[in-house]
């Protein structure tokens, strides 16, 4: 008898089980807490069980789920997965000099990310927001595209692309002299006219958010970071074009006439905020807009930039800034800034800007929450991470200790769950 090659692959497409037929159940595991967290209200309930079915939470309760093994952390004050979002990946932190950039090809980025991500994991942060790269290759967004795809470990990635910067800015790698300058990168936008390729390139290639340099930095050779680099008309045509597809903006803002200019121009969030003034804050407070300080990158620098190979005229800039910070800072809880936590340095000091929060005149909780739920709310992830509740992904952090009473025993975490993994045991 003779079968049409159609006629086959119909009946055995036929004979085949229906999809899903005999997948396995997903993987079912309770996590004991002896001390919970909720880092909405501040309150904390003792031994109570986290279902954990797959990569989400089911439920969470007093009674032992039965028939389910059980991850014993009794003893442990347990908390969501930590979310900071202002990470560069990149990066060879022990070497901040600004010849860095310029030794660091592509690939080698791409392998200091991977060391990188694995490093923020183990210290509890299960969602990164990086905040921009020199790599014209979009190493990070390699990054998240291989840690979503599995292909890689790592906490799940939100990214910018590049630094978007003046001639001569915070965010020009070319640190040459004239006669050996580099070839003008795509990132270089000196006019309104420019700013719509440099935005569009970076959406195309995948990036998640914009981010312009507002105004000047520390860590570079060239800039000042009282000035304003950036005009606001430029900003202003970046975050139209980015709302308009759907993509965020942040603004890395030191000096005070950029951190206008850039909450005029209705940047989402500002990075650092350093020299935030009255009319800074004000504005920010009527558009709602986002600050991001990274306090303890400018404490911590200023300690370490001789370890850290910065230039001379870097190490200058970091001790000045300081002066800025706390009054900025003063302003800013003042008027009810949206904060969420970001590091902005080597991630094995991650840690440190939960207690220069609290030094600055955060609470314990609002330290906590602007590293759990205030940083979901600014990528829009509330409905996966950010707090432990049920229907989101079980990314679960214990510590030792009590951070409500001592922001310290953040510095000491003993288990990371990212998704129903652990990580860390």
């Amino acid at each position: 008898m003779k079968i049409r090659l159609g006629s086959f692959l119909i009946l055995l497409i036929l004979s085949l089980p229906a999809a899903g037929a005999d997948a396995p159940a997903p993987h079912r595991v309770a996590v004991k807490a002896g001390h919970l967290v909720d880092v909405r209200s501040g309150a904390v309930k003792d031994n109570q069980y986290i279902l954990v079915e797959g990569e989400r939470i089911v439920s969470i309760g007093a009674a032992a789920p039965a028939g389910v093994p059980v991850i014993d952390l009794s003893g442990k004050t347990v908390l969501p997965g930590l979310v900071d979002v202002h990470v560069h990946l990149l990066f060879n932190w022990k070497d901040a000099s600004s010849a860095a950039v310029l030794r660091m090809s592509s690939a080698q980025g791409a392998l200091w990310g991977e060391h990188n991500l694995h490093t923020y994991l183990s210290e509890g942060f299960t969602t990164l927001r990086d905040a921009g790269e020199d790599d014209m290759g979009y190493g990070q967004i390699a990054l998240k595209n291989s840690v979503a795809s599995g292909l890689i470990v790592g906490p799940r990635l939100v990214t910018a692309g590049h630094f978007l910067s003046v001639n001569g800015g915070h965010g020009d790698a070319d640190f040459l002299a004239p006669d050996q300058a580099m070839p003008r990168r795509e990132n270089i936008v000196d006019n309104v006219e420019e700013m719509g390729p440099a935005v569009r390139r970076d959406i195309k290639y995948g990036a998640d958010w914009i981010k312009l340099m507002a105004s000047g930095g520390v860590v570079d050779p060239l800039s000042d970071f009282h000035v304003q680099e950036l005009s606001e008309a430029q900003m202003a045509a970046a975050v139209e074009i980015a709302h308009r597809a759907q993509r965020k903006v942040m603004a890395h803002a030191e000096g005070t006439a950029g951190i206008i200019a850039a909450a005029q121009a209705g940047v989402d969030s500002i990075e650092h905020g350093t020299m935030l003034d009255e009319e800074g804050a004000k504005l920010m407070e009527q558009k709602g807009i986002w600050l991001v300080p990274t306090l303890y990158t400018f404490q911590y620098g200023a300690a370490q930039a001789v370890a850290d190979h910065y230039d001379p005229e870097a190490i200058r800039k970091g001790e000045e800034i300081l002066k800025y910070q706390q009054p900025a800072f003063t302003l800013a809880l003042k008027h009810h800034l949206k904060i969420a936590y970001g590091d902005d340095d080597d991630p094995e000091v991650a840690q440190g800007e939960f207690g220069a929060l609290v030094r600055g005149g955060l609470t314990n909780l609002q330290a906590l929450q602007a590293a759990t739920i205030n940083g979901a709310t600014l990528l829009g992830m509330t409905d996966d991470v950010g707090a432990l509740e049920p229907g989101k992904y079980a990314d679960i952090v214990a510590v030792d200790g009590d951070p409500l009473k001592d922001i310290a025993a953040m510095t000491h975490v003993v288990f990371v769950m990212k998704g129903g993994a652990v990580y860390k045991q």
